[in-house]
């Protein structure tokens, strides 16, 4: 397995439409009514919010247990190479505890996927998940990596390894070694000149003559048009 497989696993639909919220059955759980908050500002998040999320952060979730093995297999899912660090070094393992405790209706089958890890190493091994070795790892993950050779008694484990996936993923390209992993430029200012006098070649199209003058020169793009009292553009 390597990052390249469970991206394309990823973003093929091999594992389903969305991010990880759709990729594991949760809890039909009822959500309670809130009034909408106030106080805002533009851009920002309300202090309402800021509250929920430092409460969040103070809270724990995994035990010392879990966490070694969030930490095994954010770091298949998405080791490192010569130009990317592993998921481990850019605090993947605490996006995914915060996920955790932000939508607790995923609490129960990401807790059930962990446990599932040591049931299965015991079957297979005879020792829990993180006495194996990283062979005996990888054979227990290949269970239930690949959706479309898994067996259909692992169809649970293959929705949890779904979910492990994808929250390593949203969690690895919402940090900037993920954008440059992607090669994601986001908006840049840019400047367009028109179309290419090729592209008007190869088509028989060609500027007026007349209003040649009249055009946007690059060297004039600070220079604000004019227009004569019947609307015509002078310059």
């Amino acid at each position: 397995m390597n990052r390249r497989e469970n991206l394309k696993l990823l973003f093929t639909g091999s594992i389903g439409t969305g991010l990880f919220m759709t990729s594991c059955e949760a809890d039909n759980t009822e959500v309670k009514h809130q009034p909408l908050l106030d106080g805002g500002t533009r851009g920002g998040r309300i202090q309402e919010e800021i509250r929920r999320d430092q409460a969040l952060l103070a809270e724990g979730f995994f035990t010392e247990n879990e966490k070694q093995k969030i930490r095994i297999l954010v770091d298949v899912i998405m080791p490192k190479d010569a130009t990317s660090p592993a998921a481990t070094e850019i605090g993947v393992p605490d996006f995914i505890e915060f996920m955790m405790k932000d939508q607790p209706a995923h609490q129960t089958p990401m807790r059930g996927g962990l446990m599932w890890l040591d049931f299965e190493s015991e079957e297979k091994f005879g020792k829990a998940f993180l006495d194996l070795s990283s062979d005996q790892v990888i054979q227990i993950i290949d269970l239930v990596a690949w959706p479309e050779t898994a067996l259909s008694e692992f169809e649970g484990g293959v929705r949890w390894f779904n979910m492990m996936r994808n929250l390593t993923c949203s969690g690895y390209f919402s940090t900037e070694a993920g954008w440059k992993y992607l090669d994601y430029k986001g908006n840049q200012p840019n400047v367009w000149d028109g179309v290419p006098q090729e592209v008007m070649d190869k088509h028989g199209f060609s500027l007026e003559e007349q209003y040649i003058p009249l055009y946007l020169k690059p060297e004039e793009r600070g220079v604000v048009a004019q227009w004569d009292e019947d609307g015509n553009l002078i310059s």
